[in-house]
């Protein structure tokens, strides 16, 4: 026997949002969309009313009514996903309490791929476009100046008027190079990355600051291999050997500890290794476990969502590069405990 009551077919609507809650369809919609006038208990029961019955707005109609499609673009060239999957996770994070949705759109470092992407952010009217990259001195491949929409840049070259992010190099170096001098460690080297990178010169001229303008700087390639190379360069030396090695990465580092091994050199008990960029699936599988700096990159992404939703909005914000701090993540190789218990240290060490 069928049942006399109704079965209703399809999603729920404002009409039956309002019905629930006795109040007319125009209140619904001001309670919804956050404006109007009407007693905060009210809006709060429509609200709750809404979500119980699985109500969704129209996200067609809620653009109309704002003049915004409540989504952001964020463009990198990054394939490999080792600086923007956490940025991304970061620009999320911010931004999912504000109903808007963020796509992903990869270029490599294809002019004619970039400049379809963009196009296609455009006609999908995006509010506003986040591009990320792989390093602060260069730029896309292509060219967002002139967009009729915000850009935040965040780890890739921005122009003058533009609002750009990246992580403090100088103050993530100051941190890894003053952590081990606290540990009592007086010979100190810097393995790193290439020198043509602004992000390395940074960080070897902290070094240096820190450890002595006499200090070692090894630059090379980010690999593994290349950490593995520059052991073998310091221990053909006839002066004495570093007991402090500070690595530009995290690969480089892996290759450092693992040629100290093959030495019988231990690892923190005669020598101890800092990486750079917290990368938890080299830290955690080093043997003993990495110490590095880590960029923040997530706080990086959420910063950059705060920014290019207060653009949308039309709010001012002062162009200009913007450093956020590193802190540090103490493991095994300087002498700290398992993963588990890895402590954060913060920017004031840096001083």
């Amino acid at each position: 026997m069928l049942s006399s009551q109704r079965i209703r077919i399809g999603r729920p609507t404002i009409h039956d949002v309002a019905s629930a809650a006795g109040v007319s369809v125009s209140t619904v919609s001001k309670a919804l969309n956050g404006n109007g006038r009407m007693a905060d208990e009210t809006r709060a029961r429509i609200k709750y009313l809404a979500k119980e019955i699985g109500f969704r707005p129209n996200a067609l109609a809620r653009g109309l009514v704002f003049n915004r499609s409540f989504t952001i673009g964020l463009l990198t060239n990054d394939t490999y996903g080792r600086f923007t999957l956490p940025v991304m996770a970061g620009v999320s994070e911010a931004l999912v309490d504000k109903g808007v949705s963020v796509f992903l759109c990869a270029i490599d470092d294809d002019p004619v791929l970039g400049r379809i992407h963009v196009d296609a952010m455009l006609d999908k009217q995006v509010d506003g476009i986040i591009a990320t990259g792989k390093r602060i001195d260069r730029a896309l491949p292509v060219d967002l100046a002139g967009l009729p929409v915000p850009i935040v840049y965040v780890f890739t070259k921005g122009s003058a008027s533009s609002v750009t992010l990246t992580s403090d190099d100088a103050q993530g170096a100051s941190l890894a190079t003053r952590w081990l001098l606290d540990l009592g460690r007086k010979r100190l080297v810097h393995v790193t990355g290439p020198e043509d990178f602004a992000s390395v010169r940074e960080r070897s001229t902290a070094f240096r600051t820190h450890a002595g303008a006499d200090a070692g700087v090894l630059y090379g390639v980010w690999s593994e291999a290349w950490g593995h190379a520059a052991v073998a360069r310091l221990w053909e030396r006839e002066e004495e050997k570093p007991d402090g090695i500070f690595c530009g990465n995290d690969q480089i580092a892996r290759g450092v500890i693992d040629a100290l091994r093959e030495r019988g050199v231990r690892v923190p008990e005669d020598v101890s290794v800092i990486g750079f960029d917290n990368w938890e699936i080299m830290a955690d599988q080093s043997r003993p476990l990495l110490t590095s700096v880590d960029m923040n990159l997530k706080e990086l992404g959420k910063e950059a969502g705060r920014m290019v939703l207060a653009l949308t909005e039309g709010k001012l914000i002062e162009p200009g590069l913007r450093k956020l701090p590193c802190r540090l993540a103490i493991r095994q190789s300087c002498g700290g405990g398992s993963v588990a218990d890895a402590q954060n240290v913060e920017g004031h060490h840096a001083q």
